[in-house]
């Protein structure tokens, strides 16, 4: 299902990638991958996003830099369907974001641990070897 409304503003790959802060590249490979999608090319054309298209990109953007892998994003997309509803990507998008919530909490127990440690240990090398060695930090 092609979004394109008559009248519709196509924007080159280029401009789109410009405006983002990605490179052509990127696109191609999100392209390539199925979590994006451009407005079918005729004959030699330059690849072109709608605006629709361009929130489609901003959204990935987001998912990126919320810590989605490109098979989460591929599952999103297989959950978003051919329908285009975002009514069925949003339970499973709710899933992934637990799921990365509770692996941000174990890596972040594990980095209050190793903390603990280290303060620990430096504690021992202070009382072990006196305070000229914190004057060498």
């Amino acid at each position: 299902m092609d979004i394109i409304n008559d009248g519709e503003e196509i924007t080159s790959i280029g401009e789109v990638a410009a405006a983002l802060g990605l490179t052509t590249r990127t696109i191609r490979y999100w392209e390539e991958v199925g979590i994006i999608e451009s407005v079918p090319r005729s004959d030699g054309a330059t690849r072109g996003f709608t605006p629709y298209y361009v929130r489609r990109i901003k959204f990935i953007i987001k998912l990126k830099e919320l810590g989605l892998t490109i098979k989460e994003m591929q599952d999103l997309y297989a959950a978003y369907g051919e329908a285009k509803q975002t009514e069925r990507m949003v339970p499973r998008l709710v899933e992934i974001l637990d799921e990365h919530i509770e692996k941000i909490d174990d890596k972040m127990a594990r980095l209050a641990s190793l903390r603990s440690d280290i303060v620990s240990y430096r504690q021992h090398m202070l009382n072990k070897f006196g305070t000229s060695t914190a004057s060498g930090a």
